[in-house]
């Protein structure tokens, strides 16, 4: 079986950044041209959620009450991927130390997201997330 991650990577969907403070990280980002364009609130976690876009740069916030507030504490970064199923196998397959037993599901945007997370060399958190 074939292991070509870029044939299904289509590039940087978002940047995930816990918050203790939904609305200062909201307005702090609108500064700079950010606009919010997905509102929500992830229920089984219990946090409010936003994703503000400028250009081609999204940033996902969500209220965790946990943001460790020191310099390199962003969550996430979140590669796009078109085939989830197929990207969850390869990673599998290669021995990455993946953080999700399974796919994950969240009720975002239009249709919903399906996505895992797995960790880098560096403990870096990497998400690959379809968007449904």
């Amino acid at each position: 079986m074939e292991n070509n991650f870029q044939r299904y990577i289509t590039g940087l969907q978002h940047i995930g950044i816990p918050t203790n403070n939904l609305e200062a990280t909201i307005a702090f980002y609108e500064t700079f041209g950010f606009q919010v364009v997905f509102q929500t609130v992830n229920e089984a976690a219990g946090e409010r959620v936003a994703f503000l876009r400028m250009g081609d740069v999204t940033v996902e916030t969500y209220e965790n009450k946990q943001a460790a507030l020191v310099n390199g504490a962003l969550d996430h970064v979140a590669l796009n991927v078109t085939d989830i199923e197929e990207v969850f196998r390869m990673a599998k397959e290669k021995g990455f130390s993946i953080l999700d037993e399974e796919i994950q599901f969240l009720p975002f945007w239009e249709n919903g997201v399906k996505f895992f997370t797995l960790t880098g060399p560096n403990k870096e958190k990497i998400e690959f997330s379809q968007y449904l």
